[in-house]
């Protein structure tokens, strides 16, 4: 049958059965979108669907984006541990150099910077200005994702592009108990 004589008497072909609304078919860039939408928003079962139909977990988008930064970011921990357990790449940087673990240090969020250090996540990616999840981990008073970082290794001695390290910058936070712990680390005495 050609396909001249599979349409219909509107002129139209008939509907593809894999269509989006209208029986038109989704362009590339719509299945992107609705895939990165998916992982901004946490749908794990949408993804976990996306991924099996071939997508992948490593696609960038608009400004480096990837699936993993976007669902990390926004704290959606288990469509992290899909697209982590499809293969999504921890350590991949958006436009800016930030990693993953740098948003969920910036955010806070203890149990997905757990989840990313396991799936080898580099504890001391530095973004475009030099800055580490440590780095925004203190100045953002994350306490507690600072101490776990601490404890995967991050170097309190890394210097941004300003010079300063986690030190300096917990001193110019006035958080004296933090400073406390980095010093530790770093073997300085209080």
């Amino acid at each position: 049958m050609t396909e001249e004589s599979t349409r219909t008497q509107s002129g139209q072909a008939p509907a593809n059965p894999a269509a989006g609304e209208g029986g038109q078919a989704f362009t590339r860039e719509q299945v992107e979108a609705l895939f990165i939408n998916a992982a901004r928003e946490g749908d794990a079962d949408l993804l976990a669907r996306f991924l099996e139909a071939g997508m992948d977990p490593n696609l960038r988008m608009e400004k480096g984006y990837t699936p993993l930064i976007l669902a990390a970011y926004n704290g959606h921990g288990d469509a992290v541990r899909v697209l982590l357990d499809r293969g999504a790449d921890p350590n991949l940087k958006d436009e800016k150099g930030s990693t993953a673990l740098s948003g969920v240090a910036f955010k806070g969020d203890v149990a997905l910077v757990n989840m990313l250090l396991a799936a080898g996540a580099e504890v001391d990616a530095a973004n475009a200005v030099g800055r580490t999840p440590l780095m925004f981990a203190v100045m953002f008073g994350r306490d507690d994702v600072a101490r776990v970082l601490l404890g995967a290794r991050a170097n309190v001695l890394l210097r941004d592009g300003e010079g300063l390290n986690a030190l300096d910058l917990a001193q110019r936070q006035g958080n004296g108990a933090l400073l406390q712990d980095l010093k530790k680390a770093v073997g300085v005495s209080a």
